[in-house]
């Protein structure tokens, strides 16, 4: 009898140590919902400055230090670019920035067991409406919805089994000139 528990006592240390080591042998892989809010540059013929926000999902598989996940998210924004003096001569022309939705993939490298880098690319598809004033008149020029190229790189840090916080910069170009770069912060969940 003593010999048993004197080999248990042993033996539970061990496993304890050797549990939270194999449950954290891929930390990154699986599910995972993230809020989002920063900085948003809007950009065609000028740029105007607002705040972005959103959330964003995905599925990761790390194998050993290496990370590929696909993702999705949908974004929006009260940006507004607009230029001209609003005169007949050099009328007033915005554009105002809605929702942007995303679909891509990802790569990354494990840095350590809470650390992780990635890159990001993928399909992204942005609503906007251009709008012309010459001081007489409002008129709207177009109300649509553009394709478009995201390009990004980021970096997440585990606080949590579960948890983690993000940065992440963003630049996206779009169709009839338009494009934008942001950067962003979130916290997310990995399930």
């Amino acid at each position: 009898m003593r010999l048993r528990t004197s080999t248990f006592i042993l033996a539970l240390p061990l496993a304890l140590g050797a549990a939270p080591a194999f449950a954290q042998q891929a930390p990154f892989t699986g599910a995972r919902v993230e809020g989002l809010i920063g900085w948003d540059r809007l950009q065609n013929n000028g740029h105007s400055d607002d705040i972005v926000y959103g959330v964003q999902g995905g599925y990761d598989v790390q194998m050993g230090p290496a990370l590929v996940g696909i993702e999705g998210g949908i974004d929006d924004s009260n940006n507004k670019s607009c230029f001209g003096a609003r005169t007949a001569a050099d009328p007033r022309v915005c554009a105002k920035a809605a929702r942007d939705l995303y679909i891509g993939a990802r790569v990354g490298k494990v840095l350590t067991p809470r650390a992780l880098i990635y890159a990001k690319a993928g399909y992204t598809n942005a609503r906007v409406k251009e709008t012309l004033n010459d001081g007489d008149t409002q008129a709207t020029l177009f109300h649509t919805d553009l394709d478009g190229v995201r390009l990004g790189a980021g970096a997440e840090y585990a606080v949590g089994p579960n948890s983690y916080l993000k940065a992440e910069y963003r630049y996206s170009n779009y169709e009839r000139g338009f494009s934008r770069n942001q950067l962003v912060a979130g916290f997310g969940f990995r399930f």
